[in-house]
């Protein structure tokens, strides 16, 4: 143990020497958070001490000093447009201003024509952070998660601070405190709330806001869908589309789940979660080169998932929640994977130990869907051709989406009305 750690010493001596700059990913997230918060505190003093000068040698007037925008948006990713679209396309129907922030250079909103929404590409990353920590504004409204707990931070000239969830399923299935210091969010069905409300007693922070709003993106893909043209020559097709992380179907079984899939003939379309390519890029390319040359698989990763749902004739998931997208969108039964999800990296690990069986999710997946183990991997192909859609699955997804999603087709109407009353009303 003494040479071990002389070693490492030695090890560390020379790192230091080498490379006298390197921080650790950890040292790194803190340093920039330190940074940030002493840059915050030195652009408001020094922004309260401008204001102070023009109003001395204005004799108390000054006009034209404040950059607080009534409503942003902020888009993380080109993948997150349509939850945000109709939203857009409300505040330009009433002729109301509203800056969209994007992270997204090619976003959509850059050739959408809108008159009243400005829109604004800010970089990614802590570039993006960078400009988003001193934001001014009556009302936010955003996806992404980790307010105030990570790079991202509430800015001093912020009121109001919205998350829109944007997925019928769970909201205690993002990352640890995700939403834990938003103002307020907006859901996509009335259920929740519940588990909302839960961690906020475990946790002792205030109340949030819920407000239930209907789902935006599924009520664009909805009508797009409509619009897909049928494949004139279709083959039987299965859409692999995982969710990601250790738990999720690729990482956890990978060519497990595939190689018998392959040997069925069929086409297999693999759909990873837009978040793969990121964190699970080593994942993906093992198994791209693996199956290379099989004709029969496909990768999907283009940026809407209608496309695929629009051929599958049969989903296979996770926790994922495409397996909603594809249920309530075409109205097809579903297979799913759920065993060994580990809770603990999620705000519903908080919930207890039987959270996995009390969320929603996963309630009502045992009854939209049929469950896949993986000592059935072997015969899936059996399975497939045993899946009946009855009416007791069709009723069952009928009862999913009415709790899930609400107010169809009124989603982005009730997310501008409740914009625009928050900053009237406070």
């Amino acid at each position: 143990m003494a040479l071990e750690n002389k070693e490492r010493g030695s090890h560390n001596a020379v790192m230091m020497c080498l490379f006298p700059l390197y921080i650790d990913p950890g040292t790194g997230s803190l340093l920039f958070s330190a940074l940030i918060g002493a840059a915050a505190t030195l652009y408001f003093v020094g922004r309260a001490l401008i204001i102070k000068l023009k109003m001395f040698f204005s004799g108390g007037k000054v006009s034209g000093v404040s950059s607080t925008y009534p409503f942003i948006i902020y888009n993380e990713g080109i993948q997150y447009f349509n939850v945000f679209k109709p939203v857009l396309d409300e505040f330009e129907k009433r002729e109301i201003g509203l800056l969209f922030l994007t992270s997204a250079e090619d976003d959509p909103v850059f050739s959408a024509g809108y008159k009243y929404i400005k829109p604004e590409f800010i970089g990614a990353g802590n570039k993006a952070f960078a400009r988003l920590n001193f934001l001014c504004a009556d009302v936010v409204l955003m996806t992404t998660p980790g307010l105030n707990v990570y790079q991202l931070k509430r800015s001093k000239n912020v009121k109001h601070y919205a998350h829109i969830l944007h997925a019928p399923s769970d909201a205690t299935l993002y990352r640890l405190f995700g939403i834990d210091y938003f103002d307020s969010i907006l859901q996509s069905g009335d259920y929740q709330a519940k588990d909302i409300r839960r961690l906020e007693v475990m946790r002792g922070i205030p109340k949030k806001e819920l407000v239930t709003v209907g789902c935006t993106y599924l009520d664009v893909y909805a009508e797009k869908i409509k619009q897909i043209q049928q494949e004139e020559h279709h083959a039987f097709t299965v859409l692999v589309s995982p969710s990601w992380g250790p738990s999720a179907l690729l990482a956890k079984y990978g060519s497990r789940l595939l190689d018998p899939l392959v040997k069925t003939g069929w086409r297999i379309i693999v759909r990873p979660h837009p978040q793969s390519k990121k964190s699970e890029g080593a994942i993906l390319d093992g198994l791209t080169e693996k199956y290379k040359g099989v004709s029969s698989l496909e990768w999907d990763y283009q940026r809407e998932n209608i496309f695929a749902l629009a051929k599958a004739d049969i989903m296979i998931s996770d926790f994922s929640g495409i397996v909603y997208d594809y249920a309530f969108l075409r109205d097809k039964p579903v297979i799913y994977v759920k065993q060994g999800m580990d809770l603990r990296p999620y705000d519903a690990g908080d919930l207890g130990d039987d959270a996995l069986n009390e969320l929603w999710q996963f309630r009502a997946l045992q009854e939209i869907g049929i469950e896949l183990k993986e000592e059935m991997f072997a015969s899936i192909g059996e399975l497939i051709r045993t899946v009946t859609d009855s009416a007791q699955l069709r009723a069952s997804r009928e009862r999913a989406k009415a709790e899930s999603w609400m107010y169809q087709g009124e989603a982005g109407r009730r997310v501008a009305e409740f914009m625009i009353h928050k900053r009237l009303n406070g």
